[in-house]
């Protein structure tokens, strides 16, 4: 769930920077897992030399599967071999938790955010996290609630409705939540989610008798519920960021 280090803190005029309550969202659409995890690390170090605001990553992948650091390779019930028949990707993270599927359809949030400068540990985070996912589905009259148990996430029923896996770096966060909106299932099956073996997942398309609008729309009501619980007063918007500015290469 929770991958952390700790800190030396940037003190570097921050205020003057950021201002307070200032979160800077990136419209990505879809997005190569591999080109949004060097993304996130490059934020990350310019967050923590203060160098950009806390940044909130919108966004969707590929059919792609992601392990944690504790690379629970057992909970992938195929061979890597016959991913490529799937139209599926592996790749390993140093988040916390287990192994999960990102693809289309499914709403993913990477906040690159100090938590000492919104004043807030990391327990507290991940639960604000599932609160975002459990105040979205509320919209649509589905009752949702965090894990129980120790399980992460957020839940309808014995049902899992949205992930969690978070790296904590110096105080900086990467990675983040997905939503299932309406993603094909069936890559669930090829995995143990989240390395619960007796617990099924869901959709909001599934769990919902309300008429869904567009993706867009469910993904900007995710993002408003983020800014609002972790109190952000000012939120900017970037539609189809360059990744990298002219002078940076993600190679």
């Amino acid at each position: 769930m929770i991958s952390d280090n700790s800190l030396p803190f940037c003190i570097s005029n921050w205020w003057e920077m950021r201002g307070p309550g200032k979160l800077e969202v990136w419209k990505m659409g879809f997005v190569n897992y591999l080109d949004a995890l060097k993304l996130q690390e490059k934020l990350v170090s310019d967050r923590k030399l203060c160098r950009i605001p806390d940044t909130l990553l919108s966004l969707q992948h590929p059919p792609t599967y992601t392990l944690g650091k504790r690379r629970t390779d057992h909970n992938l019930l195929l061979p890597v071999s016959e991913l490529k028949n799937i139209g599926a990707e592996l790749h390993y993270t140093q988040r916390g938790g287990d192994i999960t599927f990102h693809g289309p359809h499914q709403a993913i949030l990477y906040p690159i955010i100090s938590l000492r400068e919104i004043g807030i540990g990391a327990r507290n985070y991940v639960e604000k996290l599932e609160s975002t996912m459990i105040e979205l589905s509320s919209l649509y009259g589905v009752k949702a609630c965090a894990g129980q148990k120790g399980e992460t996430g957020v839940w309808v029923g014995e049902r899992k409705i949205g992930a969690i896996g978070v790296r904590i770096s110096y105080g900086i966060t990467s990675h983040g939540l997905a939503y299932n909106i309406d993603p094909d299932l069936k890559y669930f099956k090829y995995i143990v989610p989240c390395g619960i073996t007796d617990k099924e997942v869901t959709s909001l398309r599934r769990e919902t008798a309300t008429v869904l609008p567009a993706e867009e729309v469910i993904q900007e009501q995710l993002i408003s519920c983020f800014a609002r619980l972790f109190g952000y007063s000012t939120v900017t918007w970037k539609e189809n960021p360059s990744m990298f500015s002219d002078h940076e290469s993600i190679d």
